[in-house]
Order: C-alpha cells, then structure tokens, then sequence
C-alpha cells in the first residue's frame, strides 16, 4: 500500500471512529458523488477569490490571503465530492486529492497540492499555506508583497479553471 492509500485510510477510518463515538468527523468520508455539491463548492472558491480581491481594494490586504487560500481549497474539496468523497480536514482533502492524482482519476499539477503542504513550504515558490498562516497570526496588516499577490491571484484563477474543467466536462 502506497503513503498515500495509508493516509486516505487512516483519514477513512478516523471520520468512522468519530461518526460511531461523537456523531460528527473531522476526517474523510466516502459518500454518492454529487455533482450539484461540487458545483457550490465551486460558487463558494469564487466568493472567496472576489473577497480575496475586495479585501485588498479595500485597506484589508492581509484578509486576502485567508480568501486565496480557501478559493483553492474549495477548488479541491469540489473535485472530491464530485468523486465520491466528503472532507472535514485539511490533510485528508489533501491525501485524496492527491490519491485521485496518482489513480489517474483526475489530471491536476503537482504544484497546486505541493502549496498546501508545510512540508514543501521552504522547496517551492509559492506556499499558499505559509502565506495564509503568515497573515492569520503575524500582526501585518498589509499584503506589501505586491508580486506575491499577484502570484497567488494568478494562481487561484489557474486552479478554479482546472476545477471547473473538472467538474463541468467530466459529467
């Protein structure tokens, strides 16, 4: 079994655990794909891409990061629940999206997973995470770093069109 089933499992039988002693998950669950979920997961990667983009306009850049980050979020967990599956936990969305990738199920850049994960953080170009967790808890009130936020809007804007195409032309 690859890392990642290993992590898509453990994600699984975390959310069964949970659902069994609480009745609610903080993991992976598989349920019937749904595309019209995935579709409104998708309205809501756009609200929070305009949001990113009227924070900034508005005196409130350092709120734009939280708002890119959940753009290409819900990019992925639209992607996963059009495949069958229901996510509660970064990690999980990440580990099925990534599982998805490598079955061949779905055609996605290594890129856009590698700027989710900390671990990568200090390899790549663009950590989406790191910008995110900067702003959240740093006390900058200013996305002064003008090339970083074209960077991530570029970015984002690449990442809805992929999950669009997708979600839309994989019916």
């Amino acid at each position: 079994m690859l890392q990642t089933e290993k992590k898509v499992q453990w994600c699984l039988n975390k959310a069964k655990r949970e659902l069994e002693e609480q009745g609610i998950h903080r993991g992976l669950i598989q349920v019937e794909p749904d595309n019209n979920s995935a579709k409104r997961h998708l309205d809501k990667a756009q609200h929070n891409f305009e949001a990113a983009l009227f924070f900034d306009e508005h005196g409130y850049s350092d709120w734009s990061a939280s708002g890119f980050f959940y753009c290409a979020y819900h990019c992925f967990l639209a992607i996963i629940r059009k495949h069958g599956y229901e996510s509660r936990n970064q990690e999980c969305t990440l580990a099925i999206i990534e599982l998805l990738r490598e079955q061949g199920i779905i055609s996605l850049d290594q890129s856009f997973i590698d700027m989710f994960l900390i671990a990568k953080a200090k390899e790549i170009d663009l950590s989406i995470i790191e910008v995110r967790e900067d702003f959240q808890y740093g006390l900058e009130q200013t996305f002064t770093d003008r090339k970083l936020f074209t960077l991530l809007s570029e970015t984002c804007k690449e990442v809805l069109e992929k999950a669009r195409l997708l979600i839309y032309e994989q019916v």
